[in-house]
């Protein structure tokens, strides 16, 4: 499994790991994630697929992204039944290739079972991606 994350994601991975503390089990996101575990992103992007079918695909498509985190924070949990955490979080970084500053507003609805990450629906504010990569 691999533990490391790439350089300007950790942001990302930090907060989600403060937000799921002490309903998963792992000390990396990774290590978290049912090995079929389903990623939905309810917006739509050319080229961006909208669900990835297991870990693996998911993590192979963090591989290639792109902007530089520098910061994530305003985290909010709610807790639901059946084992689902609502984290709303933001992150702050830049686009490469624009040199534009990224923040964004997100809210992922996440499903735990057996003390791991079966399911994970996200939202986020989809005008600030296309501000920040024009």
């Amino acid at each position: 499994m691999e533990n490391q994350y790439k350089k300007g994601t950790e942001p990302f991975f930090k907060i989600v790991m403060e937000g799921l503390r002490g309903e998963v089990d792992g000390n990396y996101f990774w290590d978290t994630v049912a090995e079929n575990a389903v990623f939905e992103f309810m917006y739509n992007f050319p080229g961006f697929t909208n669900k990835f079918q297991g870990r693996k695909a998911y993590m192979d498509w963090f591989k290639s992204y792109s902007n530089e985190l520098h910061s994530a924070d305003n985290l909010r949990v709610y807790k639901a039944e059946g084992g689902v955490i609502i984290l709303e979080y933001e992150v702050h970084g830049i686009v490469p290739s624009t040199g534009k500053v990224y923040n964004n507003r997100f809210c992922s609805i996440v499903t735990i079972r057996n003390r791991k990450i079966v399911y994970w629906r996200d939202y986020m504010d989809s005008l600030a991606v296309m501000l920040a990569a024009s």
